[in-house]
């Protein structure tokens, strides 16, 4: 799996408000430790005032300028599978692509962000209850944790969006590949009374991340009872999370996340396995340095 190993890569990620990402950190570090030339570029869409649709001109100039592959995150996940010219089947399966690899000449899409959480929520919340679970987001990011939260062994995910008919579109997915009863969608004015009676909340919208601060529901819907795992990783310590601690909350952070799934990019990207434990180290150094974290 991943491209033949050589010495010298470049890479990148697209994007908006990625400007303090360690993605770049993260990668070239181990890169570094290993022997290779890795470069790794920001690509930011409100950097160069592109709308998100504009992943697919990205992704072929990425491509014919020699780039070996990219890193997409919010909010290109899903727009970029019509750019691309084949999927792995865990993307296809997810409809969401958060890894790129050229591949004489193809773009393949990929999606480690699976494998990136579940490896972090098993390491970092190994021994919680998972017999019901709320999901906020159906977004890229929902899609990916989701399958990770069932793949885990949750017996019943409720995905609860904003946008009511992508919760329910998540969950008629998840149903088709889990089995049927394994998912539910459910509008956002659902949640007070499905909170009550869960073992846990997972968060994956964009709510806060340190472009967009604040509270992705209602603080007094978090209870003692509840576990809290979170997708964001900029900051390390969301509004969420800390008041989440505050209450006794069993709390997980978007940081082993973030590593896991860099690491099984850099393997696509590179063909050289990566250390990931030693990325966790890196991750808590640059996280304690920078205060903002991001993929």
């Amino acid at each position: 799996m991943g491209k033949d190993a050589k010495d010298s890569y470049l890479v990148g990620l697209i994007g908006s408000g990625i400007g303090p990402s360690l993605s770049p950190a993260l990668h070239e570090r181990e890169a570094d430790r290993q022997g290779l030339r890795y470069l790794y570029r920001l690509i930011g869409i409100d950097t160069l005032g592109v709308p998100p649709q504009a992943v697919g001109d990205l992704v072929r100039s990425a491509r014919d300028l020699g780039f070996d592959g990219l890193n997409i995150t919010h909010p290109c996940k899903q727009l970029v599978i019509e750019h691309l010219d084949a999927l792995a089947p865990q993307a296809e399966a997810l409809g969401a692509v958060n890894t790129v690899v050229f591949e004489d000449g193809r773009a393949v899409g990929h999606n480690t962000d699976v494998t990136g959480f579940a490896a972090s929520f098993a390491r970092g919340l190994p021994d919680v209850p998972l017999e019901r679970v709320v999901q906020l987001g159906a977004g890229g990011a929902g899609a990916a944790v989701a399958h990770a939260m069932l793949t885990l062994g949750a017996e019943r995910v409720t995905v609860v969006d904003a946008l009511a008919d992508r919760a329910a579109d998540l969950a008629a997915a998840l149903n088709r590949h889990f089995g049927a009863g394994r998912a539910a969608g459910a509008a956002l004015d659902a949640l007070p009374a499905l909170l009550t009676h869960v073992d846990g909340l997972v968060h994956a919208t964009p709510t806060g991340m340190a472009a967009h601060p604040g509270m992705p529901l209602p603080a007094e819907l978090l209870h003692p009872g509840l576990w809290v795992a979170e997708v964001v990783y900029r900051p390390l310590e969301t509004e969420l999370l800390r008041t989440a601690r505050s209450l006794g909350c069993a709390t997980l952070d978007g940081g082993g996340m973030a590593v896991f799934q860099a690491a099984d990019a850099f393997r696509l990207f590179t063909g050289h396995e990566p250390d990931s434990a030693r990325m966790l180290a890196d991750i808590a150094e640059l996280a304690d340095a920078v205060g903002t974290p991001s993929q």
